[in-house]
């Protein structure tokens, strides 16, 4: 496990820790910790899984993004890279996918079947490595990389700028709702290391009630 890595669920008195270091580092974080109690960042354990789900996501509303992910769980069972990889594109027809997306899900189901050892491997590289080497997949880039680092690896100092979630989170809490630049978002999030994932999923959940999950 790399120095930056967390464990699949990260314990109680772990995540207390994290979170009093950004409250300490932090007055506005600790507020919007001291506001969503009684809930944490937590792995689904599959990195496969959190890269299709990430896909699907794309450029496409939270509440579209869950309703579409239900029709493809419906359609593949078990969820599998296997599975997913042996269906043809036309049997995704209502799910409400794009055309892309689909071949994107392909590719992403061929990776995986073709290196079984793919995510025991990314496990022992640096977050930079580990987004070189999903990046080389189709339709993975570097957000969709990072949602993988955050949800399925589990390590903890990663910022996604292009999230636009995060970003938004960032100009009302810290900006009074003013357009940021990234060179700003990134000089606010300064003081959250080494605990950036924490404080990611923090600013998620000052936008929604509901936890975000890939």
């Amino acid at each position: 496990m790399t120095a930056n890595a967390l464990p699949a669920t990260l314990s109680p008195n772990a995540w207390q820790a994290a979170c009093r270091g950004l409250a300490n580092a932090d007055p506005v974080m600790a507020r919007i910790i001291a506001a969503h109690p009684g809930s944490q960042l937590v792995s689904r354990g599959d990195l496969f899984t959190t890269l299709a789900r990430a896909i699907v996501g794309q450029q496409i509303s939270v509440k579209a993004a869950a309703s579409v992910w239900g029709r493809l769980q419906a359609l593949v069972k078990p969820f599998q890279a296997t599975t997913l990889h042996q269906l043809g594109s036309d049997q995704f027809e209502g799910v409400g996918l794009s055309k892309r997306k689909i071949e994107y899900l392909g590719d992403l189901a061929r990776a995986f079947t073709e290196q079984p050892d793919l995510a025991q491997t990314l496990q022992h590289l640096e977050d930079e490595l580990v987004i070189a080497r999903l990046t080389e997949i189709r339709g993975v880039g570097r957000w969709t990389a990072e949602m993988a680092l955050i949800f399925a690896l589990m390590r903890t100092d990663v910022l996604p700028l292009a999230d636009l979630g995060l970003m938004k989170a960032i100009s009302l809490r810290y900006y009074d709702g003013l357009p940021i630049s990234l060179a700003q978002a990134k000089a606010t999030a300064s003081i959250w290391s080494p605990w950036r994932s924490v404080a990611t999923w923090y600013c998620w959940r000052s936008l929604d009630p509901e936890p975000v999950d890939y």
